[in-house]
């Protein structure tokens, strides 16, 4: 692990840090009593509304709230310009890739990037190779995993292109702190978000098919059963827009329509929340019952959007992932802002032989996994542990990457012992239209066990508000 974690309140000597200061000295004088109370009331309050997800492997069913930590995580100004830089710059090269792949596939022709990297990928959709989509841009919504590492450096760990989740926390985690703590916002000058909405339905407008002066939008979701639910609901609603199933949806003549209880209503923009293989039961998945048949039929005649796009997920494979600083290079020509975490793809014998011999110091993902599984952090495994995945490192290397362990900063957090420094990660949300938008700040998680590297939700993670400081 090397070095020690950087902890984003406080200096290595004890100090607070600059942007922290005000923050710090309210904390001090506040009664610990007030803040457990104010910790119960925060539960009390997510419990009502309703915000829960369910956890994979619970109970059939299970729900059960985020814990929601009341110790902002802060950012200054200065800090936060140069990370918004970093991710719109990012996320134009992901799009271009993108483009690029379903066209000309320039990037692969030139080497840089694998073509069997790309063309034999699960998430590779050959039948969107040729199809124009609004804009070029087919990650509308992108939630960018950030990470600082123990110098302090921001650092991206994964991109989330295809149903990026978490932005009903980071809106509800403000409402929460204002409520809570209405005096803080009044003596911090904290950049708002609870915009988002609005800048999210006009981003979905801004990519309505050529020539639809006033789009219908609708948010597409799996329904109640999906862990993402509350989210989906909560998003429509703020928005205005209807949340749909795919039953509530036809295509005619290659356009899409909803059934209404005034007759079909035509639909131009779709911000889908269920994954492409569940999307249009004639072309995908023929046993789905989620999605609309003839939905691409539609969507390559140009009469419907899909935020976002088909085959977006080929770019947030975590084996495409180690090759987008070339493509910030190769598309934009310019050196990216945010660096990767080293990666080794075990493809590649000399990486394998570097990481099968160093397994109990690295952390082994699945190139295809998600939230947390199928991967091993070798410091916290087990012998067993490491020798399972050294046997299926062996056996199909192509389906794993490598990274070192990092040692994520950290922030003060209330566990029960009192106010303890546990790790963190941020997830800004970036949208793509007419023009990139960010929010200030995004989701930061907490892995709120003791030493655990872990922040996923599904894996008992929690969330905490984050905070820019505009001055």
């Amino acid at each position: 692990m090397g070095n020690k974690p950087y902890n984003e309140m406080y200096l290595s000597d004890g100090a607070t840090r600059p942007h922290y200061l005000s923050y710090g000295h309210w904390l001090e004088e506040q009664a610990a009593e007030r803040l457990n109370q104010k910790r119960a009331e925060a539960d009390a309050l997510f419990h009502r509304v309703g915000i829960t997800f369910a956890v994979y492997g619970q109970e059939e069913g299970a729900e059960r709230l985020i814990p929601f930590d009341i110790v902002p995580r802060v950012l200054p100004l200065e800090e936060w310009i140069r990370l918004e830089a970093g991710l719109k710059q990012r996320v134009r090269a992901l799009n271009a890739f993108i483009h690029d792949i379903y066209h000309d596939q320039q990037i692969l022709k030139a080497g840089v990037v694998p073509a069997e990297q790309v063309l034999c990928n699960s998430q590779y959709r050959p039948e969107m190779q040729g199809v124009d989509v609004p804009g070029g841009i087919y990650a509308h919504i992108a939630g960018i995993d950030i990470v600082r590492d123990d110098a302090g450096e921001f650092r991206v760990l994964e991109d989330n292109l295809r149903v990026p989740s978490g932005v009903s926390y980071m809106l509800e985690n403000r409402k929460m702190m204002m409520r809570l703590f209405p005096e803080l916002f009044s003596t911090h000058r904290v950049a708002p978000v609870d915009h988002y909405p609005d800048v999210l339905l006009d981003n979905l407008r801004s990519v309505a098919p050529t020539g639809v002066a006033d789009p219908t939008v609708v948010l597409m979701t799996a329904g109640a059963h999906n862990s993402a639910y509350f989210e989906h609901a909560f998003l429509a609603q703020q928005m205005g827009i209807e949340l749909v199933e795919g039953q509530d949806l036809f295509v005619r003549d290659e356009a899409v329509f909803m059934r209404t209880t005034q007759g079909p209503q035509r639909v131009d923009v779709i911000y889908r929340r269920i994954d492409d293989d569940f999307l249009d039961p004639l072309v995908f998945r023929p046993d789905s019952m989620l999605g609309v048949p003839g939905l691409l039929t539609a969507y390559r005649a140009g009469r419907i959007t899909i935020a976002n796009a088909i085959g977006t997920g080929v770019a947030d494979d975590k084996s495409i992932y180690p090759y987008v600083p070339e493509m910030i290079r190769f598309y934009l020509g310019q050196s990216p802002m945010i660096g990767n975490v080293h990666t080794w793809m075990l493809r590649n014998k000399e990486d394998r032989d570097y990481v099968l011999a160093h397994l109990s110091e690295l952390v082994v993902k699945e190139v295809h996994g998600a939230g947390g599984y199928g991967m091993l952090i070798g410091p916290a495994a087990t012998k067993a542990e490491i020798e399972i995945f050294r046997q299926q490192i062996i056996a199909t290397p192509e389906r794993y990457i490598a990274q070192p362990t990092l040692a994520l900063s950290t922030c003060p957090t209330f566990v029960a012992q009192g106010l303890a420094p546990r790790h963190i990660d941020l997830r800004p949300f970036v949208l793509s239209g007419r023009d990139v938008t960010i929010v200030p700040g995004g989701l930061t998680r907490v892995a709120l066990l003791e030493g655990s590297l872990v922040v996923n939700s599904s894996q008992g993670g929690g969330t905490k508000d984050t905070w820019v400081l505009e001055a």
